[in-house]
């Protein structure tokens, strides 16, 4: 363990885990980021990225994390490339939260917890393999892809009905798979895809596998009757998993409040958590959104928020007496007259 107590922890990647590590590294706080081994957070997993501006040409998602790590690392921010195993969260405003990183503590005055969500996958054959290939998990992200195509989304929530009318704008044909012949979805949600002429249902149905075509991306799937078990091929070149998504809370579970699908709640429209000095952000907090930009953007509130906290909230003396951080660095005046990140940002 070192002695050093930082001024920022922040657990997790992606755009809104790299915008808070750029935003406070630019007030001179100097972050960790502990990014995890598998960094970058979904668009890790994606092609090409059309709907993030300043890319008029679009940019892969691979590349855009780059981007953005290199940015974060040039004004100062330190990374781990390892996985937070366990936290250890202050009640008390001013107090020192610890995270773990296997038997390694590291402690800080403010944590952002940016852990993300991961898409819920139908775990079968052959989705692995084509993800990015005509398998995808957001038709706001892809559906510009398949203009013309022949599509399917599988899902029956009110997440599933939406992507099916918004892919619809775009593809021939859309067909949502789902394995009951009843909906979770909303019944104005039902009847709103029901009217959109190029959509049509097939249930009872589940996937069994897809298989790629002779270009080696999506060229069809097997269907299972989930009544009688008789089997179909479906011809499509792109397919659409919306059976919802899992926040990457468990860490924090049992110290930050979630609600019953594992999203850390928030203070209004803040990034404050109930634990003094721990904010979150991006798809962690997100239930509606889930685009890259909005996830950035919570980054940066963050980021601010952590920011202010730091400024207006007195330090509670460590057992060991040790200073946290290099808080005379950050520019702080004790009147409240502060550099902030915003003077400094924009």
């Amino acid at each position: 363990m070192s002695d050093r107590i930082e001024n920022v922890i922040i657990v997790g990647s992606g755009p809104a885990g790299y915008t808070a590590a750029l935003y406070t590294s630019r007030a001179n706080l100097e972050p960790l980021v502990i990014e995890g081994f598998f960094w970058g957070g979904l668009l890790q997993q994606t092609t090409e990225v059309e709907n993030y501006p300043g890319f008029k040409d679009g940019i892969v998602g691979p590349a855009l994390m780059q981007e953005m790590r290199d940015q974060a690392e040039r004004f100062g921010t330190k990374f781990l490339t390892d996985q937070a195993t366990a936290v250890e969260l202050a009640d008390e405003p001013g107090g020192v939260h610890k995270v773990f990183v296997g038997d390694d503590e590291y402690r800080a005055r403010t944590v952002i917890l940016a852990m993300g969500a991961e898409h819920k996958k139908l775990e079968v054959r052959g989705e692995e393999e084509l993800s990015g290939r005509g398998v995808s998990y957001c038709a706001t992200c892809d559906a510009a892809f398949f203009k013309g195509k022949a599509t399917i989304v599988v899902g029956g929530g009110d997440s599933a009905m939406e992507e099916a009318i918004f892919l619809a704008k775009f593809a021939e044909k859309v067909t949502v798979v789902h394995r009951r012949s009843e909906f979770r979805a909303s019944k104005i949600m039902v009847d709103r895809a029901k009217d959109v002429a190029n959509l049509e249902f097939k249930t009872p149905f589940a996937i069994d596998e897809f298989h790629p075509g002779e270009h080696g991306g999506l060229g069809h799937a097997v269907l299972r009757n989930v009544e009688d078990g008789a089997t179909e091929e479906l011809p499509m070149d792109g397919a659409f998993i919306a059976i919802g998504h899992e926040p990457q809370s468990g860490i924090v579970r049992g110290q930050i409040d979630v609600d019953d699908e594992g999203y850390v709640i928030v203070q209004g429209r803040s990034t404050k958590t109930k634990r003094p000095g721990v904010f979150a952000a991006g798809d962690l907090v997100d239930h509606t959104y889930r685009q890259a930009i909005t996830a950035a953007g919570s980054g940066c509130q963050a980021a601010l928020d952590a920011e202010w906290y730091l400024r207006d909230t007195p330090e509670v003396p460590t057992p060991e007496g040790m200073p946290a951080g290099d808080l005379a660095e950050a520019q702080w005046a004790p009147t409240g007259e502060a550099t902030t990140i915003a003077d400094v940002g924009e």
